[in-house]
């Protein structure tokens, strides 16, 4: 069994492992972390169980008002929309249970597809078995974008422990694997031959989770593999892989770049600023819980605007002092402060408004220690702060 019930080589990361072998050790070193996102989808998750649970007749009309009150008083991330759109999907489930005559309804259901995966498991939200077909069908509660289930290799895992699990019980030839997101209104479904899919098991995903499960293979980097990695800033080959065109036209004499040389840098450049903007954030984020300290770097807060922090009592002064509401307000608000000051005068609008201007803190940012800015928790930002405090 894997330490905290986590498989090393899960079905949700498959799409990085099965493309990139080697980078499942790699993340493995590191800590998985929770979001708000993730908690709310668990919490969607445990909601639809419950109702699917009444709809299959699997509990009573008692039991389920019971465990759904519960849910209500309990799970901080419950409201009426989520109510409305789990309903949604028991909805469409149901429907699917429906199309099919005499169809057999597990729900939560851990699928073993370790004899192809190393230590392979997971959970599929719905099974629903029938003559000659077998359906999972997954919950993605996310807002982000449409998952389409046409060859969706998380699914198709799940498929395989289903296989795994009741190929003995049932006669099936057929596997459906369907995404519902209703947030999104989407409902995508992929049907392959049992075969088809054992094949792909067989001779695709076997032999690359066994380099997985070692971590030997191919480094090969895609927009796929790091979207979602623990590691992409870290990672050496997709730093190697964007240095290497930069090194390629260090090596050219003439001075300026040939349309084709363009064209190859515009195919990258999009990839080359995922990878820049996915290094700064994990630089920042090491930097401000002091894990790491980059030579030649350093934290200082970041730019801001000042902001009017009593609009009304300005909005007053303002008027006493002759202004009409048309010159000094926006439709919502006062107009910005650059613009007050260039209607009333700079050092009037200062002398009127300065105790009820603030200018708060600017986000943290990692800058070259040239930068004129104190860095964070020095003694120079000490001596700021002392100085702001007694002007």
């Amino acid at each position: 069994m894997p330490v905290n019930g986590h498989a090393m080589l899960g079905a949700s990361s498959a799409h990085r492992w099965l493309i990139c072998p080697p980078i499942a050790r790699l993340e493995e070193q590191f800590k998985d972390s929770s979001s708000v996102f993730a908690e709310e989808g668990t919490a969607a998750h445990s909601l639809a169980e419950i109702k699917l649970q009444y709809e299959t007749g699997k509990i009573s009309k008692r039991a389920y008002s019971i465990r759904f009150n519960k849910f209500k008083a309990m799970n901080s991330y419950f409201s009426q929309s989520m109510d409305d759109y789990v309903n949604d999907h028991v909805g469409m489930v149901m429907e699917h249970v429906n199309s099919y005559e005499n169809a057999d309804v597990d729900l939560e259901v851990r699928v073993d597809f370790s004899p192809w995966v190393p230590d392979g498991f997971g959970t599929s939200d719905v099974v629903i078995l029938a003559d000659g077909v077998v359906e999972i069908i997954d919950l993605k509660y996310g807002k982000g974008v449409p998952v389409d289930a046409y060859q969706n290799v998380q699914l198709m895992l799940y498929a395989l422990g289903v296989v795994n699990i009741y190929d003995l019980a049932y006669e099936f030839d057929k596997v459906k694997m369907t995404i519902v997101q209703p947030r999104l209104d989407n409902v995508s479904t992929f049907e392959i031959e049992k075969d088809e899919l054992l094949y792909w098991a067989d001779n695709y995903v076997a032999p690359r989770a066994v380099q997985a499960y070692e971590g030997i293979g191919e480094w090969t980097i895609t927009d796929d593999v790091v979207k979602f990695s623990k590691v992409r800033a870290q990672l050496r080959p997709r730093a190697e892989k964007n240095f290497q065109l930069v090194d390629k036209y260090e090596l050219k004499e003439a001075p300026l770049l040939e349309p084709s040389e363009i064209a190859e840098i515009l195919e990258r450049s999009s990839e080359i600023k995922k990878w820049l903007e996915h290094v700064e954030q994990y630089a920042l984020g090491q930097a401000l819980k002091g894990e790491d300290n980059y030579p030649g770097w350093k934290l200082v807060a970041g730019r801001s605007n000042r902001k009017i922090a009593d609009e009304e009592t300005v909005l007053y002064l303002l008027e006493a002092e002759g202004f009409e509401d048309e010159q000094i307000l926006k439709p919502r608000s006062l107009q910005t402060i650059t613009s007050l000051e260039k209607l009333v005068g700079k050092k009037q609008f200062e002398e009127l408004a300065s105790p009820y201007i603030m200018k708060p803190e600017g986000k943290p940012v990692l800058v070259p220690e040239k930068d004129k800015r104190p860095a964070l928790n020095s003694l120079d930002q000490a001596i700021d702060d002392f100085d702001g405090i007694n002007e």
